[in-house]
């Protein structure tokens, strides 16, 4: 209610971080804020997001609970410096059929 443009689960640097239940529950007072006021806040799980698999998981969240414009940058963000490591991997793995060390990409 005070005006934040965006919501973020923790800093990351806590024990246990973004969760898909604390999400969830983010989500729905993201629902509800904006039926009051029509106003939409974005929203940044931050921490627990390090695999292409996780994020996507927050992908679905995100779009079965306030739909496909909080799919986009204005409003959805994912704070895991990991997780490019994994994407970069991933995809390594969709060209060659092999998976690479995590050693060979620079921000793992």
């Amino acid at each position: 209610m005070a005006g934040a443009d965006f919501i973020k689960t923790s800093t990351g640097k806590e024990g246990v971080n973004a969760t898909p239940l604390v999400t969830l529950v983010m989500l729905r007072m993201i629902r509800q804020y904006e039926a009051r006021t029509g106003f939409r806040v974005g929203y940044k799980p931050a921490g627990g997001v390090s695999t292409a698999k996780t994020a996507l998981d927050y992908q679905v969240l995100m779009k079965e609970e306030l739909g496909r414009a909080w799919l986009e940058p204005e409003l959805f963000r994912i704070g895991a410096s990991t997780l490019l490591a994994d994407i970069e991997r991933q995809l390594e793995h969709h060209v060659t059929g092999r998976y690479s060390a995590f050693h060979r990409h620079p921000i793992g």
